[in-house]
């Protein structure tokens, strides 16, 4: 009866319901509803990527190279502006600053000491953050370690996890746990570069929490604590007991497609473009956005707008020249010998022909009568 997706049609059947209207009055709301979504679709011929194109293109002029860094933390620093749209647009593999909202199941969010606890979890912890100090023995030809037992206890690292965690890290050396010292001595002694190489490594060697997350920043938000990190390792994330999955989310459009399906993906760019264009007091139509992410994810892959992304899978040659490389298209092109079918605007451009758009689109046909002659 109503021409209405399914999700406007409950919502709309929802509201009514709540504001008690009776059936008549539901109808009247839905006919009108009906008729306002008719009227907000776009007409067959209406040139939408170039419009799209010219709503960011004219903003995008504005814009500043920007790093906003996250509620005064050095450390958690999110790349914004036309930098970020470049990222998005492009489908990056890897964001310059890869962050993380985590949220947490109910019960967790509302307890600042269970936050405090799961961004303990969250955030990685390396031997030189709960260490006192490095030293070498060079009598004994061993590297000790004194400890930080104020750090560890915050921190519940114990010392038998520590020792395991160090012999299963270090196998080419001997460990021992001696007094709040760590004593690492080589199995090869073969000089004071390799041993100084070893203390790197201790430095760095990950004790606790997710490898890359550097900084967490827990944030009330809504009556909740959001615990806001750096890194996007989101599936060591989820394996966290009280981390809400449904929720928590990360500015890599790769790893939520991968973990969370394409149309997750699809609302990371849509709701990362919204915040850049946000941040810059920029407004530009959501249908916009919609557009270029359905664009960017309607084959189930996400692919930049980029000449090895959508455009290389432009059906016209002409289309394809036009954007990168030509020399190489039309070579290609000449070689299988491909047709081009001249249905879009650039080709017909390059041809100086009417472009299938607008008052362009239709094609008058009239059946004439044959005059007989006298």
């Amino acid at each position: 009866m109503f021409d209405l997706p399914l999700k406007i049609l409950n919502d709309v059947k929802e509201l009514c319901k709540k504001d008690r209207l009776n059936a008549n009055d539901t109808n009247k709301v839905l006919k009108r509803v009906t008729e306002e979504y008719k009227n907000a679709k776009i007409s067959s011929g209406e040139a939408v990527g170039i419009v799209t194109a010219e709503s960011f293109g004219e903003p995008g002029t504005q814009m500043i190279l920007n790093v906003f860094h996250f509620a005064g933390v050095a450390e958690v620093a999110v790349t914004q502006g036309l930098p970020r749209l470049i990222e998005l647009f492009d489908a990056r593999k890897e964001p310059k600053t890869p962050r993380s909202e985590v949220y947490l199941k109910r019960g967790y969010g509302t307890s600042i000491d269970k936050v405090k606890l799961i961004a303990g979890m969250i955030k990685e912890t390396k031997l030189e953050d709960i260490a006192e100090e490095f030293s070498f023995n060079l009598s004994m030809f061993r590297i000790e370690i004194v400890l930080d037992k104020k750090i560890m206890r915050d921190l519940k690292i114990n010392d038998n996890y520590l020792l395991k965690k160090m012999q299963e890290s270090f196998k080419e050396a001997n460990v021992k746990y001696d007094n709040n010292v760590l004593k690492l001595k080589p199995k090869t002694t073969e000089g004071l570069k390799d041993l100084y190489q070893l203390k790197e490594k201790c430095k760095n060697l990950t004790i606790k929490g997710i490898k890359g997350v550097s900084q967490v920043s827990p944030i009330k938000k809504d009556n909740e604590f959001v615990i806001f990190c750096t890194g996007s390792n989101l599936k060591e994330i989820f394996a966290i007991d009280g981390v809400d999955k449904k929720r928590t989310t990360c500015n890599n459009i790769f790893i939520m497609a991968d973990l969370l399906g394409i149309e997750a993906a699809r609302n990371v760019i849509i709701n990362e473009t919204i915040d850049v264009l946000k941040n810059q007091g920029l407004d530009v139509d959501i249908r916009h956005i919609m557009l270029l992410a359905d664009v960017m994810t309607n084959t189930g892959k996400v692919k930049g707008i980029t000449r090895s992304g959508i455009t290389s899978e432009k059906e016209s040659v002409l289309a394809r020249a036009s954007f990168e490389t030509p020399i190489k298209h039309l070579i290609n092109a000449s070689l299988i010998g491909e047709v081009d079918q001249l249905k879009s605007v650039i080709e017909n451009v390059i041809l100086n022909q009417a472009v299938p758009l607008g008052t362009g689109l239709p094609d008058l046909v009239a059946k004439m009568k044959e005059i007989k002659k006298k």
